[in-house]
């Protein structure tokens, strides 16, 4: 039974509070930070891989890898000026879709133009410098998921036609920086390989595809990445009881389960069409995506039940349990700050009518101020999301 739930109503007034701040933020791209071990220029997004670290054994020489350990001296500032930007644009965005106040569509176009249109400030569409690692590599695959904040914003850009701050040109402009990008992702080694693998890199790649897809009317691809939820993200990801196996035998787990449920269910939301729901769609043999906020809805409602459970990486994605958290202890990393206001709560809530799923969404911090937990919340305005 649908909820009878506004969503818009309920988001209004802390929408409206972050946009009225972020009318006073100043629009500042990546050019305003420069990563001197960077192999790009001025106008290439750099990152450096988080968990790789100097080797005792050979200080000079290549990164050696400590899974889950983030080197706080790895170069993080064109990450940080993604995230105020995703913030900004993003509350800006959403607040005009709200209210229909000009002032919020007029910064947010400002701030778009600065970062994809702006010929002094804007970042390159590609991403061939990111998750460098020191003496390994200048770049990686796995750098794709380092714009995945980038989802959202083009969400935002959609919900912006209709304002008279986004002129025919302007959206000319931006719809064509994303669409340089998803040709991009869609034809260089890197977003192909990232695009290709089976853990939540696959669902963050194919996320951005969706969206992208949408804002530039790329029908083809945007059927692509729906196939690509039903046919290889579900069937290889979600085991028979809702939880991502390969996501648990992270050091990590209760963070990354968190995270992959919201993009895979992200990626639903924008994938399903009138005739179907991605939250429902049910694979053969019965898994689908709302199994899956209901196995992990329990744990973000009292995480200490995690610490109570053995989590076992259930038959039915590779036909072999495994033990994946024995002494099940917290994440190495982070464990104090989740669950923030998951998206993947509220969008089973929508698609189910589980009224304590969004009652539990209700509670929970919609706007957390760790870096961290922030760069793994990509969906941070459902209203943007939501039709």
């Amino acid at each position: 039974m649908p909820l009878d739930f506004d969503l818009q109503a309920f988001e209004r007034p802390r929408i409206v509070h972050i946009a009225e701040a972020a009318l006073t933020s100043e629009p500042r791209s990546i050019t305003t930070a420069v990563n001197p071990r960077s192999a790009g220029g001025p106008h290439d997004f750099s990152s450096e891989g988080d968990y790789w670290w100097p080797d005792p054994a050979n200080p000079a020489g290549p990164y050696i890898q400590r899974d889950g350990l983030t080197n706080p001296d790895n170069f993080i500032a064109h990450r940080q000026l993604l995230l105020g930007f995703v913030r900004d644009f993003g509350a800006l965005a959403a607040a005009w879709r709200v209210s229909g106040d000009e002032r919020f569509a007029a910064a947010a176009v400002g701030h778009a133009h600065k970062w994809f249109v702006d010929p002094a400030t804007r970042m390159n569409p590609s991403l061939l410098y990111s998750q460098a690692i020191k003496g390994r590599s200048t770049g990686r695959c796995i750098g794709v998921i380092d714009t995945l904040h980038l989802a959202e914003v083009a969400l935002g850009i959609e919900a912006l036609r209709g304002s008279k701050a986004l002129s025919a040109a302007e959206d000319v402009a931006l719809t064509d920086w994303f669409r340089d990008y998803l040709h991009w992702l869609r034809v260089h080694p890197y977003g192909i390989e990232e695009s290709n693998a089976k853990n939540n890199h696959g669902t963050c790649a194919w996320l951005q595809i969706a969206c992208f897809a949408r804002l530039t009317g790329d029908q083809v691809a945007l059927a692509e990445s729906r196939a690509r939820l039903k046919e290889v993200l579900l069937p290889g990801q979600l085991a028979a009881d809702g939880s991502f196996p390969e996501e648990l035998r992270r050091t990590k787990p209760y963070g990354y389960s968190i995270f992959n449920l919201d993009v895979m269910t992200g990626l639903a939301v924008v994938g399903s069409t009138p005739q179907e729901n991605l939250l429902t769609w049910s694979l053969p043999d019965g898994r689908n995506l709302a199994q899956g906020v209901a196995w992990l809805a329990p744990f973000l409602a009292d995480k200490n039940l995690w610490l109570k459970t053995v989590h076992r990486a259930a038959p039915g994605v590779d036909g072999a349990a495994r033990m994946t958290n024995e002494l099940v202890k917290p994440d190495v990393m982070y464990w104090d700050n989740w669950p923030v206001r998951q998206p993947s709560l509220i969008f089973g809530a929508l698609a189910t009518g589980r009224r304590d799923w969004l009652e539990l969404w209700q509670k929970l911090d919609p706007d957390p101020t760790v870096e961290e937990i922030r760069r793994n919340f990509p969906i941070r305005n459902p209203v943007l999301w939501v039709r």
